[in-house]
């Protein structure tokens, strides 16, 4: 069994990808089944084409009242560029000597919800239900929690420690996703000897780009057009143009307005250039907004509290597990875990704040029983 620093190194060293998270997720349950614990693996990985389903695992409350609740992260990281070696410096911060990602985001978390249900088992902690819940192909939209069977949960109440910040940050709010597959398609031609008889596809999709609005369109939303592929060879109109956008709001009727308003762009764009057009769109994940009364934010305020942090609330970017759960009813609040430049070879985290989550891990337990 290791302590949460050594398991930490274990992990981040273990590449996964999303859909290839089979070592990581096999290093988690040697070490639930090492404190006796049993842990289900649902059939998810085979209908969200990953290596591994959804982790469950659940301790049976010790204590009468309080509220259930459980703890949710993700195995997989963005994919790495390079091989990961973690280590830790002289200053007691963990990177990656190689070149990459850490992935701290998310495998820091996990860390602390293990060793945390570690020291409840090892303690005899009494406590009024928790769970574990460890998903795959989060960071492609949130996809294994999306496949995971909520009513199998006991708990009434879930935590994510899925936030780049510093500890004491509680996030109240997450946006509203639409995700956009735009293909045009044009006519190839020989662009030396008939270039009038073609129609660029690649013309017309650029013409799109630039006419979106793009960037933080305002306080609360967001668009971009992050892939783009196209043509067959330098001296051939391209036929075919394919892009990927997203837009994201914490205000849903704006997200609406924005995504029909993209959809028109496109369709100009198309016209322009005597191309035909295919849209997909799709929901990426639903918005929440907690507000400060609620019981789940409540109790994240007197774990934070009791472990010594000036609690400070937030409205977050970005998606996380916790977005499908409160979308099917279940609270869940996201909260800061001390992991800063994620998705960067400047990935980072501080060995104590590994620590602290536990600590934080084991203050919400508590207060949940009171």
């Amino acid at each position: 069994m290791a302590d949460a620093l050594s398991l930490f190194l274990e992990l981040a060293a273990l590449p996964s990808p999303p859909g290839k998270e089979r070592a990581v997720a096999d290093r988690v349950l040697a070490e639930l089944h090492g404190y006796g614990l049993e842990v289900e693996e649902d059939d998810a990985g085979s209908r969200i084409d990953s290596e591994i389903g959804n982790l469950h695992c659940r301790l049976p409350g010790r204590s009468e009242g309080g509220t259930p609740i459980f703890f949710c992260a993700h195995l997989d990281t963005v994919p790495p560029q390079a091989a990961i070696e973690p280590v830790v410096g002289e200053d007691g911060i963990v990177r990656n000597a190689a070149g990459t990602i850490l992935g701290a985001d998310n495998k820091a978390a996990v860390v602390a919800m293990v060793e945390a249900v570690r020291r409840i088992v090892a303690e005899g902690r009494p406590h009024a239900g928790v769970e574990l819940v460890l998903t795959p192909k989060e960071e492609v939209g949130l996809v294994g929690a999306g496949a995971f069977d909520h009513t199998r949960l006991e708990a009434e109440l879930g935590f994510v420690y899925d936030q780049a910040g510093p500890i004491g940050e509680i996030v109240l709010g997450a946006p509203w996703s639409r995700t956009m597959q735009v293909r045009f398609h044009g006519r190839s031609a020989h662009s030396g000897i008939a270039p009038e008889d073609g129609r660029s596809a690649i013309a017309a999709a650029s013409r799109a780009i630039a006419d979106l609005r793009l960037g933080r369109i305002d306080p609360v939303t967001t668009a971009n057009v992050g892939l783009i592929e196209g043509g067959s060879a330098r001296n051939i109109i391209p036929e075919w143009c394919t892009f990927q956008a997203e837009a994201r709001s914490h205000d849903e009727a704006t997200l609406i307005e924005l995504v029909q308003e993209m959809q028109e762009t496109f369709a100009f764009a198309a016209s322009l250039e005597d191309c035909t057009l295919e849209v997909e769109i799709n929901e990426s994940f639903s918005g929440y907004r907690h507000g400060r009364d609620d019981r789940v934010v409540q109790l994240a305020e007197t774990a934070l509290t009791r472990c010594g942090y000036e609690v400070r609330t937030a409205l977050s970017g970005g998606g996380t597990d916790g977005n499908v759960f409160v979308g099917r009813g279940i609270p869940c609040v996201t909260l800061s875990n001390g992991m800063a430049e994620i998705h960067t070879p400047d990935e980072h985290i501080a060995a104590a704040d590994l620590e602290t989550m536990v600590d934080v891990s084991l203050a919400l337990v508590d207060a949940a029983r009171a």
